[in-house]
């Protein structure tokens, strides 16, 4: 098992002080709700700061004269601002009562002076949920210790450190919109998401796209050669992945408004290179009996059954997928199993076309929300890569590796991540790959077909082999049963000492 991580005490002290001042508002607000302010506040400050430097730097080289003109800004990706929806605007007026509309007013502002922010900023959030003056004077001061310009970052980390807290404290409902980042980032160093476009129907706060711009910039890609695209049912959650990607500076299509995938997909021509999502687990009733029946994504499959929607989003994700498409699919470990009628004919389908590349089965208690088991679906569209897989499906059984990050929840480390996407990648590519018994297999079809299409990987790789530490057999059994004689001797006086205090109290067996 992988040795926890020393733990940064500088970033987490930064980090844990401003989440302790957000927490007070708790007072004021249910669990579900407080999350909003404080992001959107955030956001105000990242804009806000990129606004001044672009705007310094405009006087600086003698365009004072354009540095109240739009196109100064929107040429370098800075969104634009008017003056009262600027950060020193606010904070300056931080102490007055009407506070919260002035916030609002900002918000509004900004949405209004910048396309790509239609419909991503919050409507009168504050003004309508009412948070007492000096808990919202001290949030804004506590935000105001940002320093956006010290890492490129920092704005991203603090809303992701803030994002996956939301989730923590407020389990299933806050983890809905939050895939942990040791998930993400296992997903994204095996697809490998270079370039061309990514897609996520579910796409929460966004951090699969957020998690593909991180993977491409570790890897000396460029950010420009990725198209994100993806889709979001609720409102407030679609909102936030709105914030999430405009601070990182990634342009995405996240479709006209919040509307259900299954239901109403808004990239109907769409085929992804790259597919990275984490679908709510075993959703019932998502259609009616008769709706979506001649549905095209089901084209050449059974009809997904109203009772459990994750085959319909398999469904759904494979119908995406270009030509060469990759997706990394995580669903409810009964995905992998379940002979449900319909859903078992759909696998049989889905592996008779030959599209199921690697199954990952995770380990428990990586989840805010849920205690379900869940693994990894790897799809792919073409396995004639560097080596040719066709008709081959690996298995990794990765339920030992990770650590408890705490009480609750457990971890990947750097090296966990690369031993199963290393493990995966020389699959891929026929480089220095070879089974091991209770971690990875690469088995055929016919081989599935022998375990009735079942996909969990335990009934593949098997257990893993002890080893021998030299001690002949006879010699073991000598010195366990020599320490077994010493407990049972110890056992016996203690009994005998019990029956003696028992007898000097007048208790006599």
């Amino acid at each position: 098992m992988a040795k926890q991580p020393t733990k940064k005490t500088e970033t987490k002290s930064f980090e844990q002080s401003l989440w302790d001042t957000a927490t007070a508002l708790r007072g004021n607000l249910e669990p579900s709700e407080y999350k909003y302010p404080v992001l959107a506040l955030i956001f105000l400050k990242y804009v806000g700061d990129a606004f001044t430097i672009q705007r310094d730097k405009l006087i600086a080289d003698g365009h004072g004269s354009v540095a109240e003109q739009p196109f100064a800004y929107t040429k370098d990706n800075v969104f634009y601002l008017p003056e009262e929806s600027r950060w020193s605007y606010l904070q300056q007026h931080s102490k007055q009562e009407d506070i919260s509309l002035k916030i609002d007013t900002a918000l509004a502002l900004i949405e209004k002076s910048n396309e790509a922010l239609r419909g991503a900023l919050p409507d009168n959030l504050f003004s309508r949920l009412q948070i007492e003056n000096a808990s919202l004077s001290a949030l804004i001061d506590a935000v105001n210790n940002i320093d956006t310009t010290s890492s490129e970052d920092v704005i991203g980390r603090v809303y992701e450190y803030f994002l996956a807290n939301f989730a923590a404290n407020e389990g299933k409902k806050g983890g809905e919109f939050y895939t942990p980042n040791s998930i993400v980032n296992l997903i994204a160093e095996m697809i490998e998401p270079y370039s061309g476009k990514i897609y996520d129907p579910c796409c929460g706060s966004g951090g699969m796209f957020v998690q593909s711009l991180k993977f491409i910039e570790n890897h000396q890609g460029n950010k420009k050669d990725i198209s994100v695209y993806g889709q979001e049912f609720t409102a407030t959650t679609f909102k936030l992945a709105k914030m999430n990607l405009a601070i990182r500076g990634i342009s995405a299509n996240l479709g006209e408004a919040p509307r259900d995938t299954l239901k109403n997909d808004q990239h109907l021509d769409l085929k992804a290179d790259y597919i990275m999502a984490n679908p709510p687990f075993n959703i019932d009733k998502w259609r009616g009996e008769d709706e979506l029946l001649d549905d095209a994504r089901w084209a050449g499959y059974e009809v997904p059954p109203v009772g459990n929607a994750n085959y319909a989003w398999l469904l759904h994700m494979i119908s995406k997928l270009s030509v060469n498409g990759t997706a990394g699919i995580v669903l409810a470990n009964g995905s992998m199993s379940t002979s449900t009628k319909g859903e078992l004919a759909i696998r049989k389908q889905i592996l008779e076309n030959d599209l199921v590349d690697c199954i990952v089965n995770l380990p428990s208690q990586l989840f805010y929300g849920t205690q379900i088991p869940a693994c990894i679906w790897f799809l792919s569209k073409n396995k004639k890569r560097k080596a040719d897989n066709t008709g081959k499906t690996l298995f990794i059984d990765a339920r030992e590796i990770g650590y408890m990050k705490g009480r609750v929840l457990r971890d990947f480390t750097a090296e966990d991540i690369a031993k199963v996407a290393q493990t995966y990648h020389n699959w891929r590519d026929g480089e220095n790959y070879e089974d091991i018994a209770g971690f990875c297999k690469s088995s055929e079809l016919e081989e599935i077909k022998k375990h009735d299409y079942v996909l969990t990987p335990g009934r593949y790789v098997g257990a893993a082999e002890e080893e021998d530490d030299g001690i002949p057999f006879e010699e073991k059994m000598a010195d366990l049963t020599a320490k077994l004689g010493e407990q049972f001797a110890q056992s016996a006086k203690l009994e005998n000492d019990i029956k003696a205090n028992l007898k000097g109290l007048g208790y006599e067996f």
